[in-house]
């Protein structure tokens, strides 16, 4: 197993600490690798094998596991001393009311508890209801470039420039399976696609029990479509009667928070810079991996500026920042990304072709009257110039130096 320092160092921070650990993200994006790497770290440690409690609910090892009573049963025969235990559960949500036999754990037995599962809607409402304020989460992305980058040299012994690497990644995305074996094109995107249908039936279709599921797809396809556009609801309903289909805002909204509950999509609210206030309408929604865009609709040389954007959004995440979209007067900032007080600025595009798109990135960047780092992202490879402070970097170069 490849180390994923980003995620094990973060969860190592919170060993035998007092909070449930939630392990989140989207199907096959590493999540139980992580939960692999928490074990062989507990036994670096010196805590005993018998201690360690791991079940994956995807097994059908454990498929006498399905509700809270069975897997406290299960559980409770394996406590066999008084020494603490470490109960590293994967898929949690494959349980029926798997939230009650956590709490009965707590309560009952001295137990540092690791859960992993695929929806957060799942692993945030509902578990509110019994652990609140006594768990944290910790999001799992899809590879970043830097660790595509490790995976390439790992299985492949590869030596490319960053630059021609970025093409690579930006082509195939950041799902680990893909970069563990020779894929072509074709065939990574077959392997996506896979993990995406599954996805949609068991996190979003039987979670939700939505039954129009043409329509459904229909919604997928106009998120994915408007990568990097600003969109509402009303948008979408008013789309679909341009296409003689009804759906009211409120199956619209419904669907989009089904998708973002199975981390499909990310939503991402509108910033007021000058108010500095939230704004409730016309948000953008990304990916989880642009792999997913590629794998139900093919590759489309127009959508790389939000194609871009999607990348850079992701690395701010993992890099963890809450991010916005920046509002300043009747101009848009691609990015408003705050962590522990401080920010950063972020405007992506594809190049800076003419004195028109240059007076565009920056002059947005310019007008914003604070000392916060400020960057514009491009591909362009022969522009090295900042202008007044604000940073111009090759996306390779962004998403590979050490700026959060």
């Amino acid at each position: 197993m490849i180390l994923r320092p980003i995620y094990t160092a973060y969860i190592n921070d919170f060993i035998d600490k007092p909070q449930v650990k939630i392990i989140t993200g989207i199907r096959r994006s590493g999540k139980s690798t992580v939960l692999k790497l928490l074990k062989e770290e507990l036994l670096a440690r010196q805590v005993e094998d018998a201690q360690i409690i791991y079940i994956n609910f995807e097994s059908f090892n454990f498929s006498q596991l399905f509700d809270a009573l069975s897997l406290y049963n299960y559980i409770q025969e394996k406590i066999t001393s008084k020494k603490r235990y470490y109960l590293l559960l994967d898929e949690i949500q494959e349980v029926e009311s798997w939230e009650k036999a956590i709490n009965s754990f707590l309560v009952d037995f001295d137990v540092d508890v690791y859960l992993t599962g695929s929806n957060s809607h799942l692993l945030s409402s509902e578990l509110a209801t019994y652990l609140a304020g006594r768990y944290v989460e910790i999001p799992i992305y899809t590879l970043s470039f830097k660790e595509f980058l490790t995976f390439r040299t790992h299985y492949f012994n590869e030596s490319k420039s960053a630059k021609e690497s970025f093409l690579q990644y930006l082509r195939y995305g950041g799902f680990p399976v893909i970069h563990t074996m020779d894929y072509t094109r074709e065939s990574a995107y077959k392997v996506v696609y896979d993990i995406y249908s599954s996805v949609i039936l068991r996190d979003t279709i039987q979670r939700y029990k939505i039954r129009d599921v043409e329509l459904l797809e229909r919604v997928i396809k106009f998120a994915f479509d408007n990568i990097g556009n600003t969109f509402s609801g009303k948008n979408v309903a008013d789309y679909f009667k341009s296409q003689q289909r009804k759906m009211d805002i409120n199956t619209v909204y419904n669907y989009l928070n089904a998708l973002e509950g199975a981390f499909i999509l990310h939503r991402v609210s509108r910033y007021d810079i000058n108010g500095k206030e939230i704004l409730k309408t016309q948000e953008k929604f990304f990916v989880s991996d642009v792999s997913l865009i590629y794998a139900t609709m093919g590759y489309k040389d127009q959508m790389i500026s939000g194609i871009l954007e999607n990348i850079v959004f992701l690395e701010l995440k993992r890099r963890g920042y809450k991010v916005y979209v920046g509002k300043l007067a009747q101009t848009e900032i691609d990015f408003v990304a705050e962590k522990q007080g401080e920010k950063i600025y972020v405007q992506v595009c594809y190049k800076l072709e003419n004195e028109q798109t240059v007076e565009r990135e920056f002059g947005n960047l310019l007008a914003i009257k604070d000392q916060y780092p400020k960057y514009v992202v491009s591909m362009d490879d022969f522009w090295e110039e900042s202008v007044e402070g604000v940073k111009h970097l090759h996306v390779s170069d962004f998403l590979s130096m050490d700026w959060g």
